[in-house]
């Protein structure tokens, strides 16, 4: 008997052995994300050149990203493009003097400004409950000459009349609200206005061109109505279908709209830099 509870004594403290173990894997786990968190950005840059040196550069074309809006037809293809070349392109992940020397550096530096812009336009647009509709007209994106504010028509619901360069009462509340934000940034603003193809003859004396410039110019009116600053505005022109968005479909009504840029610029040069 004395035998017998020995062995039931010995068996007991089976359950110690797992929670040990147990244990020593949650302290392994720790001790591995307190490593983590601690990066020595020497060694991170190093290691970051190390891996260019071995596999090389992208010295292809990179594209920029897209936002699409729901309601609106997908492009086949990314519209903006950005070449790096292998010149152009830094051995450490961070910027050095060469990059900065560059005015390529210019454009990417602005990419966090264009984010926050984008951000407030759509934003202005949910203020509006009434307008939310009228946002899946709204198209927003990054391209190589700045952020690119598309206003454009879907079949069935135009934002202009057809063949008439006066808006419609949504539209104009829908650019008085875009107007809100756009007045406080500091960029300059191109707004160009297309036309799709036209599958009948255009009327005499009024064609695509003169209706896509009347279209541009109403909405810089409405813009500069809301406060726009008249200086802000860059360009006002007329394109129309020269620049289809879809140019595989250049009938279908996507390819109507306002293009509103907010330009993207190098830094401006201070007044006491010498040559």
């Amino acid at each position: 008997m004395a035998k017998k509870k020995a062995q039931a004594h010995g068996g007991g403290h089976g359950w110690f052995v797992t929670f040990a173990d147990l244990m020593g894997l949650l302290v392994a786990f720790f001790v591995m994300l307190v490593a983590f968190s601690t990066q020595d950005q020497a060694k991170l840059n190093i290691v970051a050149g190390s891996m260019r040196e071995a596999f090389g550069v992208q010295d292809r074309v990179r594209y920029s990203g897209v936002i699409e809006v729901p309601g609106l037809p997908t492009r086949p293809k990314l519209k903006s493009v950005a070449p790096i070349t292998p010149q152009d392109a830094s051995a450490t992940p961070t910027p050095d003097e060469h990059g900065r020397e560059h005015n390529s550096g210019a454009k990417f530096d602005s990419d966090g400004a264009f984010a926050l812009a984008s951000a407030s336009l759509r934003q202005a647009l949910q203020d509006m409950p009434d307008l939310v509709e009228l946002s899946k007209h709204i198209m927003i994106e990054q391209a190589i000459n700045g952020l690119n504010i598309e206003i454009v028509d879907q079949d069935g619901r135009s934002m202009f009349p057809e063949g008439s360069k006066d808006p419609y009462e949504r539209t104009r509340r829908l650019v008085q609200q875009l107007a809100g934000p756009l007045k406080s940034m500091p960029f300059r603003i191109a707004i160009a206005g297309h036309t799709s193809a036209l599958r009948a003859p255009a009327l005499p004396g009024y064609g695509p061109w003169d209706l896509s410039a009347d279209r541009a110019n109403a909405v810089r009116r409405l813009l500069e109505g809301e406060g726009v600053p008249t200086a802000h505005i860059f360009m006002v022109a007329g394109k129309a279908d020269t620049e289809p968005l879809f140019p595989d479909d250049p009938y279908i009504a996507t390819n109507r709209r306002v293009t509103i840029t907010l330009m993207r610029e190098p830094p401006p040069v201070p007044p006491d830099i010498r040559p």
